[in-house]
C-alpha cells in the first residue's frame, strides 16, 4: 500500500513539473503589451539575485522556515490566507475604510485591474526564467488541495500587494502603516500556506517597489492615477472605519481582452 502511494505522489509530482516547463514555455507567446510599463521593464532577472541554490544551507533554512510558518499557522490565519487566494485592491478595505468597495468606486476598479495585467507580467518574467519549484513540490505533504500551476519565485502575490500597497498610501498617507501591513501579511500568509519561501515572498517585495517606480514614468499611469485619486477621496467623504474579514467579492471589471486595454482614459468607464 504504501509503494502505491509512493508511486502515485510521484507521478503527480512528475505531471506538475512537466505542466510547469510547458507553462515557461507558452506564457511568453500568450503575453499581452502591458497598460502602463514599458516591456521588460522592470526586468526582475536583472533587478533580483537568483533564489537560493538547491541543496545550499540557504535553501535548507528557507525550507524549515516554511515548515515552522506552516505548523504554528493558526485557524484564523489559516482561513485569511485562503481568502486571498485570489485578492483584489479591495482587500485593503480594512485599512482605508468602509466606502472602499468595486460596487461604488469604477474607475478604481479598472485601474487596478489594469494594473494586475501588468504586474504578472513581470513577475512571470521571473518565475519562468528561474523555474523555482514551489515549496509543496520538494515535499508533496506540504499543502494538500490545489496547487498552483506557476514557478516560486519571485511571489506574484507579494509583488502585486506591494504595489498595490505603494500607490494607495500615496492616496491616503495618514494610513501608510496599516496599508503596508496587509500588503506585507499578503505575502507571509503564502508562507503559511506553504505555497511560497520567505525569499520569494522578499523578492516580490522588491519587484513590487521597482513595478511602482517604472508605471510612474507613464503619461498614461499619472492620468488614470489623478482620476482614481479623486475618486477615491470624493468617496471617502462621510466614510466610517471597515474591520478585516475574509476576501470581498471580485470586482466586476472587463478583462484584460477587452475594450479597456485599449486606451488609458478612464472616463468612459
Amino acid at each position: 500500500m504504501n509503494t502505491r502511494s509512493n508511486l502515485l505522489q510521484h507521478l503527480n509530482r512528475r505531471c506538475l513539473v512537466t505542466g510547469l516547463l510547458l507553462l515557461a514555455f507558452v506564457s511568453p507567446l500568450l503575453a499581452a503589451e502591458p497598460h502602463y510599463l514599458k516591456k521588460n521593464r522592470p526586468d526582475p532577472i536583472a533587478l533580483l539575485a537568483p533564489p537560493p541554490l538547491p541543496g545550499s544551507p540557504e535553501q535548507a533554512a528557507d525550507f524549515a522556515t516554511v515548515v515552522n510558518a506552516q505548523k504554528n499557522c493558526s485557524a484564523a490565519d489559516e482561513s485569511l490566507a485562503n481568502s486571498e487566494k485570489k485578492y483584489y485592491v479591495f482587500n485593503f478595505a480594512p485599512a482605508i475604510g468602509a466606502f472602499f468597495q468595486s460596487n461604488s468606486l469604477p474607475k478604481t476598479a479598472l485601474f487596478f485591474q489594469r494594473l494586475q495585467d501588468d504586474i504578472s507580467h513581470a513577475a512571470d518574467m521571473g518565475k519562468n526564467h528561474w523555474k523555482r519549484p514551489r515549496p509543496y513540490i520538494v515535499d508533496t505533504n506540504l499543502a494538500p488541495g490545489e496547487m498552483e500551476a506557476s514557478f516560486s519565485y519571485p511571489s506574484g502575490h507579494s509583488t502585486k500587494a506591494i504595489v498595490f500597497a505603494t500607490l494607495l498610501s500615496e492616496i491616503f498617507p495618514d494610513k501608510r502603516a496599516e496599508i503596508f501591513a496587509i500588503g506585507r501579511d499578503i505575502g507571509w500568509h503564502r508562507v503559511q500556506l506553504a505555497r511560497h519561501y520567505p525569499t520569494d515572498v522578499q523578492a516580490g517585495r522588491v519587484l513590487g517597489q521597482a513595478i511602482a517606480r517604472e508605471m510612474k514614468k507613464s503619461a498614461a499611469f499619472k492620468k488614470d492615477f489623478a482620476e482614481v485619486k479623486a475618486e477615491l477621496l470624493a468617496a471617502k467623504n462621510g466614510a466610517t472605519p471597515s474591520r478585516r474579514s475574509a476576501a470581498p467579492s471580485p470586482p466586476s471589471v472587463p478583462s484584460a481582452g477587452d475594450g479597456a486595454r485599449q486606451s488609458g482614459n478612464l472616463k468612459n468607464f
